[in-house]
C-alpha cells in the first residue's frame, strides 16, 4: 500500500490497519512453514506496509 493512501487514514484507522497487516503476516508465515505459500515475496511486502504505517504514526506523534 502506498504511503499517500496510508496518510489519508486517521490515527485510529492506521492502528487498526497495522493490526490487520500483522495478522496477515502471521498467516503468511504459517503458510510458509506448511509449504502452502506460493510467493514468499508477499511477506516482504507486508513487512514494508507495516513499517510505512508505523512511520506515518511516528511522524504524526512528532508533529503533535
Amino acid at each position: 500500500m502506498k504511503a499517500s493512501k496510508l496518510r489519508e487514514f486517521t490515527t485510529e484507522e492506521l492502528n487498526h490497519k497495522i493490526d490487520e497487516f500483522k495478522n496477515e503476516l502471521f498467516n503468511l508465515r504459517f503458510q510458509l512453514a506448511t509449504g502452502q505459500l506460493e510467493n514468499p515475496m508477499v511477506i516482504k511486502a507486508v513487512k514494508i506496509d507495516i513499517a510505512r504505517a508505523k512511520t506515518i504514526l511516528r511522524e504524526r506523534g512528532i508533529s503533535a
